[in-house]
């Protein structure tokens, strides 16, 4: 599996983004997929996840502000993010997780996003 992430920008506060990332490969309903991220001098952080059937987790400080969706027939997931705020800014990265065999994990390539205050 290859993921491929898409749609990172600018954007002022208060702003909206979606970013995207298609999986290449077979079987996408197999897996976990979700969105980390990572800011400047930060470690990785975990943003939102959903599973094939459609049930959500979100980090609570994006609560009410992100969501996260998938479309599995485009092998595709989203994260519309919208009321940005300046910590919002970083880099974003797409996880996909097995179910069944967690050692099938991949990574996204990242895509950035940046807030301006």
């Amino acid at each position: 599996v290859q993921l491929q992430a898409s749609g990172g920008g600018s954007v002022q506060a208060g702003g909206s983004l979606r970013i995207s990332c298609t999986a290449s490969g077979r079987h996408f309903s197999n897996y976990l997929t979700g969105w980390f991220r990572q800011a400047p001098g930060k470690e990785r952080e975990f943003v939102a996840a959903i599973n094939s059937k459609r049930a959500t987790v979100y980090v609570d400080s994006v609560k009410g502000r992100f969501t996260v969706s998938r479309d599995n027939a485009e092998n595709t997931v989203y994260l519309q993010m919208n009321s940005l705020k300046p910590e919002d800014t970083a880099v974003y990265y797409c996880n996909a997780v097995h179910t069944f065999y967690g050692d099938l994990n991949y990574w996204g390539q990242g895509t950035l996003v940046t807030v301006s205050s």
